[in-house]
């Protein structure tokens, strides 16, 4: 079991196995966790005030973690793997400097934030007073812990990428969930409301330690090195600045969509986050792994300059990525009201709740597909150490969103709140696609649009069937209890699931038959790397 937890993975399909299968894992442990907040308070002002405490710490660690982390600290790290393969010190040297300056930064402005955490929970829910804004205060106070632990994470995460052992890096969020699931079950027992943000702080907590024990395995060992001068730590601080820009304006946005939400009638928030919560599930365990998975060789392509070969890697996740993900936007429009039941329903979450939710969920999934394309795009630009494109585009999306949920929240409620990110979203991913294709001068759109007129035939027909076999079926199985309700969507989710493999088997749809074979024979081999070993990096 050790063995297969730090193992180096070399193949892009078997790293994105791995990475989805965990992100699966996770992602479901996570549903059972929002079940559980569903269950004891439903969509109410216990739970506004919960998500939308969640809003200036994860501001402060997106700003300084995952902006040097995504843009900077990866492509570096693991250019000094492959320029230095028989001394790794250079690499470990500038991941101890990065991740001291990390954690000193943290506890200055986490610092802060626990003493400013009135007026600032004031700015992001202008629509709340008394009692809940007072909840806000509170449980903001207590997650400001979080950021600093997750910053030591994110930096240990970021040496498992580059070393492409991604099963530790890919379980942790799992552990990051039991902890919330912890707090709202044990800790609101012992401590009141105020558990549920205890329980955040410990997430973060084991989600550190997993990694920080897989960087141990791999080699790091932490020693104090501070130079702000250090010629590869300037260039990741350099390189971080339009990302850092970038993430800032997507968190304000969301902050705006908090601040909106807060004005809407009570449970807005709760909604807005449930919803999404629910359309991230696809994006993890799809769009984000294969992301992860082939950054550290787009790096590697980009250091070469080689550019067939990144050509070559991007388009074909790209085609994984579409086959996977446009199958799931059919069955999430044509299936979210038996969706948001069977994951939400129990306890005080009441059939108005569902139904809230459910729109909001149909809108978030007409941005399905550019929300799982964007993170492989994003760190295309990111391996050629372009991060001023994504953050010059992300800064024009996120205006279009928040611009669309000014005109769309009176209309439509929470549900356009869920519209307008999706637009944002969409302008995204068509002005990313127009600047790489500018960049590169070719995304083998032969090989690409091939493969979307063949998976639309396959995704009409499926869902045709889908919503043809929801009627007979829900007279079938009682619609009043959550098996009726479960057994109506599985069935037809799955005869869905499998008319549309029969017809991309029938046309041949190359990512099909790749699948197929996959899991037809041992798809993935573990090789016992030590990191002292050459980075054997290929498809």
């Amino acid at each position: 079991m050790l063995k297969i937890l730090n193992t180096q993975i070399k193949t892009i399909t078997g790293a994105a196995i791995i990475l989805a299968s965990a992100s699966l894992i996770s992602r479901l442990v996570g549903l059972v966790r929002d079940r559980v907040l569903a269950h004891y308070y439903s969509a109410s002002p216990i739970t506004d005030a919960y998500f939308a405490a969640f809003k200036i710490p994860d501001l402060i660690f997106n700003l300084l973690i995952v902006g040097a982390l995504t843009a900077g600290f990866i492509p570096t790290f693991t250019k000094l793997l492959t320029t230095n393969k028989d001394n790794h010190e250079p690499a470990w040297k500038l991941a101890n400097n990065i991740l001291n300056i990390a954690a000193v930064s943290l506890i200055v402005l986490c610092g802060l934030g626990i003493l400013f955490a009135a007026p600032l929970s004031k700015i992001i829910t202008p629509g709340f007073t008394g009692e809940n804004l007072a909840r806000v205060i509170s449980f903001t106070r207590i997650m400001f812990l979080s950021p600093l632990l997750l910053g030591i994470s994110m930096i240990t995460g970021g040496i498992l990428q580059s070393l492409r052992r991604f099963t530790l890096y890919a379980l942790a969020p799992t552990f990051y969930n039991f902890g919330i699931i912890i707090g709202a079950t044990f800790f609101v027992w012992l401590w009141g409301e105020q558990g549920l943000a205890w329980g955040v702080v410990l997430g973060a907590a084991l989600h550190t330690s997993i990694q920080t024990y897989g960087a141990y395995q791999a080699g790091w060992r932490w020693h104090w090195y501070f130079n702000l001068k250090d010629a590869e730590t300037r260039l990741i601080g350099k390189l971080m600045i339009p990302r850092t820009l970038g993430v800032a304006i997507t968190q304000l946005n969301q902050i705006v969509v908090t601040m909106l939400a807060s004005l809407l009638p009570a449970g807005s928030i709760a909604v807005y986050n449930y919803a999404n919560n629910l359309q991230a599930v696809p994006i993890g365990i799809i769009g984000i792994p294969f992301a992860l998975a082939i950054f550290p060789l787009l790096s590697a392509a980009a250091a070469e300059n080689n550019e067939q070969q990144f050509i070559d890697y991007l388009s074909g996740v790209i085609r994984k990525i579409l086959f996977l993900i446009i199958p799931i936007l059919i069955l999430i429009l044509l299936l979210r009201a038996q969706i948001v039941r069977v994951v939400y329903g129990t306890g005080a979450f009441d059939w108005n709740a569902t139904i809230n939710t459910a729109d909001a969920l149909a809108f978030f999934a007409l941005g399905l597909v550019a929300q799982a394309l964007i993170p492989l795009l994003a760190r295309a630009f990111y391996a050629m150490s372009n991060t001023k494109t994504p953050f010059i585009i992300g800064v024009i999306a996120e205006l279009i969103c928040i611009i669309a949920a000014l005109l769309l929240m009176k209309p439509l409620g929470v549900a356009g709140l869920a519209l307008a990110t999706s637009i944002g979203a969409l302008i995204n991913l068509i002005m990313l696609v127009v600047a790489l294709r500018q960049h590169l001068h070719s995304l083998a759109e032969n090989k690409i649009m091939p493969l979307i007129y063949k998976i639309s035939i396959a995704a009409l027909a499926m869902g045709i069937v889908v919503q043809i076999l929801k009627y007979p079926l829900a007279k079938i199985f009682n619609q009043d209890y959550f098996w009726g309700i479960f057994g109506q969507g599985l069935i037809a989710g799955l005869v869905g699931i499998g008319i549309y493999g029969s017809i991309c088997y029938l046309l041949k749809v190359p990512e099909f038959l790749e699948l197929k074979e996959s899991f037809a024979k041992r798809w993935l081999k573990f090789t016992n790397v030590n990191t002292n070993e050459v980075l054997e990096l290929k498809d």
